[in-house]
């Protein structure tokens, strides 16, 4: 695997998306949760979204329930808090692991492509990471960051 177009997920409702789908177009790719304090995101990711989608962006949301138990909910049942709760209308995948031996392969890989400042792992919900629309890894946001100072980032991605 090379790039992350050379992934397939799971999406919320069970169906395999392959991310070459996605080829030629900017991704977000986020690890989320619904009872996280910085859920509040979703809604800054929603917004990000809704300003570039014109432009290709896509944003991918991942579920997780790595992190103090903060997505406990059926995939079902998170995708409907995320639409209701926070207007989200980009597509929610399959809950999954982010860190450790049973960590999602496209993780492995986004971990490996974009260190943090304390190692590869995820340190909590809401670590974001900026896809360029050769699949290739360009940039790793850590959870505070807010989704609204990716769109600098995202601005010069979209200009070349």
């Amino acid at each position: 695997m090379t790039n992350v177009h050379d992934y397939t997920v799971t999406t919320a409702a069970g169906e395999e998306l392959p991310l070459q789908k996605y080829e030629g177009k900017p991704m977000i790719i986020v690890n989320t949760a619904t009872k996280c304090g910085l859920a509040p995101q979703f809604k800054a990711l929603e917004n990000l979204y809704q300003d570039y989608k014109d432009d290709g962006l896509e944003v991918l949301g991942f579920p997780s329930n790595q992190f103090m138990n903060q997505e406990p909910v059926a995939d079902e049942e998170m995708t409907s808090t995320c639409e209701m709760n926070f207007g989200v209308t980009f597509p929610l995948m399959k809950k999954i692991k982010v860190n450790g031996s049973e960590a999602h392969p496209l993780y492995q890989h986004l971990k490996s492509a974009k260190k943090g400042t304390i190692g590869a792992n995820i340190k909590w919900n809401f670590t974001k990471f900026l896809i360029d629309q050769n699949g290739e890894v360009v940039k790793r946001y850590s959870p505070q960051t807010s989704p609204d100072k990716i769109r600098a980032d995202l601005d010069e991605l979209l200009s070349k």
